[in-house]
């Protein structure tokens, strides 16, 4: 077996030793897995430069993985299902989406083992195993809390540092003097000679706009102490500086590459030592598991679905590690998971050399869900998961695959109290990006529970899940993003993209990457109100307070004012009363002209909820959560109705 230990740092009681129904009290395990994998078996030949990579006595391939284990202290009270959650640039993703908790916040001098927020304990309550593993190797340096992969660099046959191109993007909402040449402050490719005749700095407005190319005198590999200038070659100074909002792109030769695609092997191995593995290897619940499931949401989303691509869930010994997938916020986006030289960050279509296949199919059994919110299929992408390439058909997935879009949603679970600003995701500066209009609110999280449960039954059942639900070509729904534009046109105050982004052909022979013609992104209709007529609705925009969208601006404040602001979506409360609608010029009818009152609401929310749970996109457990977060919205937006 691959796991050849486990060495346990810490072990202390979950939520301060909360008793989780039947299944009593939980604990966490939190330490790292040793690893080694044979670079010539099957099951690793995918793994892009495993060959090259030092190799230990007995010929195999050594690295590590940080780990945290929660599961009941009473092994024998656990479900027998086991959730990897496929942890995002460090971070825990399962239990704060699945549990409406909070993730913890990671910075210089945190506490590197923070409490795990449990929220409501919706996974433990349910018996779920959930272990949380590293796969990264290029997370943010000196940064305590995260979970990281430590993987070896590959090596040419002459034992030297490999070289090859790199390009990176970067954009700040405030004006800065240099750049570390990667993405949220994450370990950046050295490069290879700082004085690079052909390395290219070019700036553009838009990610699909035309490139401006900074003269090759007005920049250099360094990064600015005080009034000193010192070259490094990870970091990238301006002459005059960067402006905020602007989007640069940087192509260079750099030196050093790691084996990134052990992170997937990581993910694999660890599912099959916690399924399969004995006391001997070190599992902490031998014989407890029988069922191995992942989660992974926006990047690690897009890991799971490169992951079913190299076809890399059967381990070395021929068994199954995954037994299904949900690959969340991915959108039609796959990663450079898996190159050498490849940026594991990387978020943006347009920056993607493994963009494509767009509909991946898994095999040998697995069960994969690909869910997304409104905000993938507004940045030009996610339609393609079920569409031709010109968006023209609709195009169906094999029996194995569903897939869900979650309507009106951004990319998040929301953020509530409602706000127009957050802080950039996993960034350790603490920069601040605000939007135009009030971010998306709605939490999601429920039609994820909904889906693991389907999922779960899907597997150890035989039950085939609800049908796939998204925007469609055949029955007029999925439609070009500008015929959105005469709808919010009538919505007061509602600024809607000028500018459109569409992911587009490019080729990656050379870098930067010639660009081709673009795809036919689709879109969500939408009604009378501005919500959208396609996916699964929650049951507060079944019967809505507000407009809800997977799109906004960006902020005057953060720069680049005519761009999507990435990742956010829009809030339009609807008007209290009449009076208010009319002296506002908004033909939407008001919350007063709608609902006769606040019982009236949450009846009309409830009847929603439970049809929908009827339907198996909602369990009946969370019509109770459902009419929880309606009363929110209406307790701060119609309370003066």
């Amino acid at each position: 077996m691959p796991v050849t230990g486990f060495e346990v740092a810490l072990r202390r009681p979950l939520a301060g030793g909360r008793v989780f129904g039947e299944c009593g009290a939980y604990e966490e395990l939190i330490g790292r897995i040793r690893l080694a994998v044979d670079p010539l078996h099957e099951a690793n030949r995918a793994i892009t430069d495993v060959g090259l990579a030092p190799r230990d006595a007995a010929g195999r391939v050594a690295f590590a993985a940080d780990v945290s284990i929660l599961l009941p202290v009473d092994r024998a009270r656990a479900s027998g299902r086991l959730l990897v959650d496929v942890v995002n640039r460090g971070n825990t993703v399962s239990v704060p989406n699945f549990n409406h908790a909070t993730r913890p916040a990671f910075g210089p001098g945190s506490d590197p083992h923070p409490p795990v927020d449990t929220g409501d304990g919706w996974l433990m309550r349910h018996g779920w195993v959930v272990v949380s593993c590293g796969w990264q190797c290029d997370l943010p340096p000196g940064l305590p809390g995260l979970l990281r992969l430590e993987a070896p660099e590959a090596l040419g046959p002459d034992g030297r540092r490999l070289t090859g191109r790199v390009y990176v993007q970067l954009q700040a909402p405030v004006d800065v003097a240099d750049f570390l040449l990667s993405d949220r402050g994450h370990a950046a490719y050295e490069a290879a000679d700082l004085a690079e005749r052909d390395a290219v700095l070019v700036v553009r407005d838009q990610p699909d706009g035309p490139p401006e190319v900074i003269a090759r005198s007005r920049w250099r590999f360094a990064r600015v102490e005080g009034e000193r200038i010192i070259p490094d070659g990870r970091h990238v100074y301006l002459e005059g500086g960067f402006a905020k909002g602007r989007i640069y792109q940087v192509a260079y030769t750099a030196v050093g590459a790691p084996v990134l695609g052990l992170g997937m092997a990581a993910l694999r191995d660890c599912a099959s030592w916690l399924k399969y593995g004995g006391a001997a290897e070190g599992n902490p619940a031998p014989g407890a598991l029988r069922h191995a499931y992942a989660y992974g949401r926006s990047q690690t989303g897009r890991l799971l679905r490169t992951m079913v691509h190299h076809d890399l869930n059967v381990d070395e010994t021929g068994r199954r590690a995954l037994d299904g997938i949900i690959a969340n916020v991915a959108g039609a986006m796959l990663g450079e998971f898996n190159d050498r030289f490849g940026q594991n960050s990387k978020d943006r279509p347009d920056m993607m050399d493994h963009f494509v296949p767009f509909q991946v199919e898994p095999r040998g059994g697995l069960k994969v869900f690909y869910t997304n919110t409104s905000f993938e299929y507004h940045r030009g992408d996610a339609s393609l998961i079920h569409t031709d390439p010109a968006g023209a058909r609709d195009v169906e997935h094999g029996p194995d695959v569903r897939v869900y879009h979650f309507t009106g949603t951004e990319h998040g679970t929301g953020i509530w109290p409602a706000a127009d600003a957050q802080a950039v995701a996993a960034d350790p500066r603490g920069w601040l990006e605000r939007a135009q209009h009030l971010r998306g609110v709605v939490n999601y999280g429920r039609l994820l529970r909904a889906a693991l449960v389907n999922l779960d039954r899907w597997v150890t059942e035989g039950v085939l899940p609800p049908p796939s639900r998204h925007p469609r070509v055949g029955d007029g729904t999925a439609v070009d993003p500008a015929e959105l534009a005469p709808a919010f046109a009538r919505i007061p105050a509602a600024r809607y993209p000028g500018h459109n982004v569409r992911a587009r052909r490019q080729d990656f022979s050379t870098l930067p990457p010639r660009p081709g013609a673009a795809y036919g992104a689709r879109v969500s209709a939408v009604d009378g109100d501005g919500n959208e007529r396609a996916g699964i609705p929650v049951p507060e925009l079944h019967v809505p307070l507000a407009t809800h969208t997977g799109w906004n601006l960006r902020h005057p404040e953060s720069g680049g004012a005519d761009q999507i602001l990435y990742f956010a979506g829009s809030t339009l409360p609807f008007a209290r009363s009449r009076a208010d609608r009319e002296a506002s010029g908004d033909p939407r009818p008001a919350i007063a002209e709608r609902y006769a009152s606040r019982e009236e609401y949450l009846e009309r929310v409830g009847a929603a909820a439970r049809a929908l749970a009827a339907q198996r996109y909602l369990l009946d457990e969370d019509v109770a959560s459902s009419l929880a977060f309606a009363a929110r919205m209406w307790d701060a937006w119609a309370s003066k109705a």
